[in-house]
């Protein structure tokens, strides 16, 4: 069983790279991305079948804590990270009051965001194997 996610991120190279790595190392199917905070914000409202949401903070328009804020409400299981090169400790205490679930740096912690989906994985193996 796949691991869906949905990426919030304007940069088509890391957007790109970071789908492939997912993909390979903890088999997270991508269910789409954009690029604005308007086009996150409408997507998640309209689309309720999804386990992850990836946000980049500084996005080609707007500002990816509100896409955070604006999904704050959602199902149990459902887990939204904030990815950013700006994960400070202020940036990511900001994003837990926003609702975010964890916070990792682009450019150090990639590895620790798979380990993240493998982690968030577990249970729903575990449930597809009873």
């Amino acid at each position: 069983m796949k691991f869906r996610a949905y990426i919030v991120e304007d940069s088509p190279t890391i957007r790109d790279n970071l789908i492939e790595t997912l993909q390979e190392l903890a088999e997270v199917e991508s269910l789409g991305t954009c690029e604005t905070e308007h086009e996150g914000r409408r997507w998640f409202a309209t689309h309720h079948d999804w386990d992850l949401a990836i946000v980049d903070l500084f996005l080609r328009e707007g500002s990816g804590l509100n896409v955070v804020e604006a999904i704050r409400q959602r199902r149990p299981g459902q887990r939204v990270v904030v990815l950013s090169n700006h994960a400070t400790r202020d940036v990511r205490w900001r994003c837990a009051q926003l609702g975010a679930d964890a916070v990792f740096d682009k450019s150090t912690e990639i590895d620790k965001l798979v380990d993240y989906c493998l982690q968030r994985r577990e249970p729903s193996l575990r449930l597809a194997a009873a």
